[in-house]
């Protein structure tokens, strides 16, 4: 059901798997009546089958025909016929126990120290991420009723919770920007009628920006957001440049309409050339390549779109609005009006303003020498500034999710390590920063299990993600026999692939030996930088295994194949 919603690319199970009749062969009774192996594999695959079986037609009726030929549950399988010894028939019954099980019994699945099977959805590379996520909510409660009451069904893990957050503040960031572009331009022009005209400039020129998005397939993501949070700024500038000299124009007792068309024909070139000059900021922008090119296109394009959006509207509606709305009058800000006391206001500021640059101007104009000197202190304070403020490719978030991976010693067995996960989850659990924990073992690999935590909200937590992760490092330390890696969720991963770490480093070398003799000494000298914690590596070359070595001639003369001998250990010691 989950693989169906729209959006969802893939669903993992980790700590379960599917249903599925298990047979544990004995060995003894086997040899005793000299039944290979692969005669039971062979006498199961025979005798549960699903094939065409044709119809019969008589008449004017026809009849579909279908048969018992599928065994599906264990009571179905243990009649089956294995082989015949001294005239009697042996059963699958006689030579092993047949139960209802699990495909993979070598899993192992916890949320909060109980028994669980975790649901991993990961969506399509070109979903929405949010729509995604309210498709699968939405599908909960039919997947409930679906379910024996006995099984609870919980959403530990939601990645879409620090995305909706960043949203939402990037949305309320872009509200307050309007609003302060509006009471700006009310604050100087000290007119309500005059303050509208920009107040339909700006959110036109921002919806503008939707239907061109919309185009071009981009989303309201946290880089279009910001895109369009920097244009309030400038969206708002062709506007007011036409408005303030349409209002020179009505000032000098110029008609409306005239004024209209006279303002807007002398500074239009200037409009188009501002424009296009912003525009011109963002050209490298979007002639970038690799992962920042790719990031931040969507973010030019979109602040591009929007200052062209508003230089129309500027050249268009602004001084059409200009004409019907603006009356001519004179500019002293106590002529009557609706909002007369607040333009008297806003006068008055503007006046201290004035007066009080034009002493500083003054006093900057007469120490010259001073003025050069703070110049240069500026200067070489920031390139001070940029030498010791940290840098980084993105900064670390955090989200308040934290992934884990256990890495085990590489001969331990599925129950040790099964053993290490409980005690790890139980350490991780008893944290005070931790609301949920959630685990379970590799089903590819036993010496290895991952891990989900999400941490309490941050107004119930002191410490930031990675703290609590130096906390738990220092808790988890002394565990023998496995070692947990935790590294904070970030909402933009980028290049490697899933390991214990942030950060990853590929050794190669042409040749197998060397590498290993190489490998050791590089994670060893990085262990050593203090900068840096919980350096392993994915080389898994030192496990326990078992050889045989076949004498081929002796299998050769009692009949017995290289093909029927890997049969029969996979038999035996798989999960086939």
């Amino acid at each position: 059901n989950i693989l169906q919603v729209p959006g969802v690319g893939a669903v993992a199970i980790g700590g379960g798997s599917h249903p599925a009749v298990r047979l544990d062969l004995n060995p003894a009774v086997l040899d005793r009546q000299g039944i290979p192996t692969e005669q039971v594999r062979t006498a199961i695959t025979s005798t549960n089958v699903n094939r065409p079986k044709g119809f019969i037609e008589s008449g004017d009726r026809r009849w579909q025909i279908g048969a018992n030929d599928q065994a599906k549950v264990a009571r179905e399988y243990r009649p089956i016929v294995v082989a015949y010894r001294n005239g009697a028939a042996v059963r699958l019954d006689d030579v092993s126990e047949v139960v209802d099980s699990v495909q993979d019994v070598r899993n192992a699945g916890l949320s909060n120290g109980k028994p669980a099977v975790l649901i991993i959805v990961t969506r399509q590379p070109d979903a929405n991420i949010i729509e995604t996520v309210d498709h699968i909510k939405a599908l909960l409660p039919h997947l409930r009723a679906s379910i024996p009451a006995a099984i609870d069904i919980n959403v530990v893990m939601d990645r879409t919770l620090t995305i909706r957050a960043s949203l939402h503040e990037v949305e309320r960031t872009l509200l307050i920007s309007v609003a302060l572009v509006i009471m700006v331009v009310f604050v100087f022009l000290r007119r309500a009628s005059a303050t509208l005209i920009p107040a339909v400039a700006v959110p036109v020129s921002l919806i503008g920006t939707f239907g061109v998005m919309y185009l071009l397939g981009f989303s309201l993501d946290n880089l279009s957001l910001m895109a369009l949070t920097v244009a309030t700024g400038f969206v708002v500038d062709d506007a007011v440049v036409v408005l303030e000299n349409v209002t020179r124009h009505l000032e000098a007792g110029v008609p409306p309409r005239e004024a209209a068309l006279r303002g807007s024909r002398e500074v239009g070139f200037t409009v188009l050339s501002m424009s296009l000059s912003l525009i011109a900021v963002f050209i490298p922008i979007l002639l970038m390549g690799g992962i920042m090119g790719r990031l931040f296109r969507e973010f030019a394009v979109t602040l591009s779109v929007a200052i062209l959006i508003s230089l129309v509207i500027a050249l268009t509606t602004t001084p059409m609005m200009c004409a019907h709305v603006l009356k001519a009058s004179s500019p002293d800000p106590q002529a009557p009006g609706r909002f007369r006391k607040l333009s008297a206001m806003a006068a008055r500021l503007f006046d201290s303003t004035l007066d009080a640059y034009r002493r500083s101007l003054g006093w900057a104009m007469g120490h010259g020498r001073v003025m050069m000197l703070v110049l240069l202190g500026t200067v070489l304070l920031n390139g001070y500034l940029y030498v010791v403020v940290p840098k980084t490719f993105f900064p670390q978030q955090d989200t308040g999710r934290v992934f884990g991976n256990i890495q085990g010693d590489q001969a331990i067995s599925f129950l040790a390590m099964r053993d290490k996960l409980k005690e790890f989850m139980q350490i991780v659990e008893a944290d005070p920063a931790v609301d949920s924990v959630v685990g379970f073992t590799n089903s590819g690999r036993s010496n290895s299990a991952r891990m989900f935590l999400s941490l309490k909200p941050k107004s119930q937590r002191k410490e930031s993600a990675d703290q609590v992760i130096a906390r738990l490092r220092k808790k988890t330390a002394h565990v023998a026999g496995a070692t947990l890696y935790l590294q904070s969720a970030q909402d933009v991963g980028l290049g490697g692939r899933a390991g214990n770490a942030q950060f990853q480093y590929t050794l190669q070398a042409d040749d197998l030996d060397e590498l290993r003799a190489w490998e050791p000494k590089v994670r060893q000298a990085m262990s050593r930088i203090p900068e840096l914690t919980d350096v392993n590596t994915d080389a898994q070359d030192r496990g326990a295994s078992s050889y045989l070595v076949i004498d081929r001639d002796a299998a050769s003369r009692l009949g017995v194949t290289m093909a029927s001998i890997d049969t029969t250990l996979n038999n035996l010691f798989g999960q086939r």
